[in-house]
């Protein structure tokens, strides 16, 4: 269903207040090519980019390429990223990940949507991750603080990313999409907790379903 006019309205006031709030906000995992946006991104599930910064420095220093990582033992790639929850199954996906970039593009992280969901253990919020942040491209990221966010102000009703998602850039321009992810990602961390969210210093209340709802008892 369309959106209506006035829920777009709503959306952009909503960017508006958080561009002014995270003028450079950007994300907040540290890497230098698009391998290593894919590689960070699949290992900061559940759990957050400064422990997964912790390790990746020596994870790409010993494995700087798709071809190097697709030949690791999963043993020592799990030796590397221990302190990361799920550290097992993560292993498991950034070499089968790797694997899959060589066999079938050459070792490079692929530049569309299609290619990316290809890849083992890639998600729609990965795959928009890379988009964004490796290739400049639009694309809007759902994780849990888009999804809370999202449904607080009223943006959507939706519970699953991929009709979040949906619905987001229904309401955005392309253009923005990114740097709205970063900015809700960021309002998410920093001021709209999941529990105990700091309504009083929320410049976003005067727009928000969520908070409405508080006032009203």
């Amino acid at each position: 269903m369309e959106p209506t006019a006035e829920l777009k309205a709503k959306a952009r006031k909503i960017h508006q207040k958080l561009r002014t709030l995270y003028p450079e906000a950007e994300c907040e995992l540290d890497f230098h090519n698009p391998f290593e946006v894919l590689i960070s991104t699949v290992l900061s599930a559940q759990c957050t980019d400064k422990k997964v910064n912790a390790v990746t420095p020596e994870l790409f220093r010993k494995y700087p390429t798709a071809a190097e990582l697709a030949e690791a033992e999963p043993a020592a790639v799990e030796q590397i990223i221990k302190s990361l929850g799920l550290y097992k199954n993560k292993a498991k996906s950034i070499i089968s990940a790797s694997r899959d970039m060589v066999a079938r593009y050459g070792s490079d992280v692929p530049k569309s949507m299609e290619e990316l969901v290809s890849l083992a253990g890639v998600g729609r919020k990965t795959a928009n991750c890379v988009l964004v942040n490796a290739f400049d491209l639009p694309g809007i990221m759902v994780d849990t603080h888009c999804i809370r966010l999202s449904n607080r102000l009223g943006l959507t009703e939706e519970k699953k990313p991929e009709k979040i998602e949906a619905e987001l850039k229904a309401l955005l321009s392309p253009r923005v999409w990114g740097k709205f992810s970063h900015r809700i990602i960021l309002h998410g961390r920093r001021v709209c907790f999941a529990r105990s969210p700091d309504c009083a210093n929320c410049t976003l209340r005067s727009l928000c379903n969520y908070f409405s709802e508080l006032e009203r008892g």
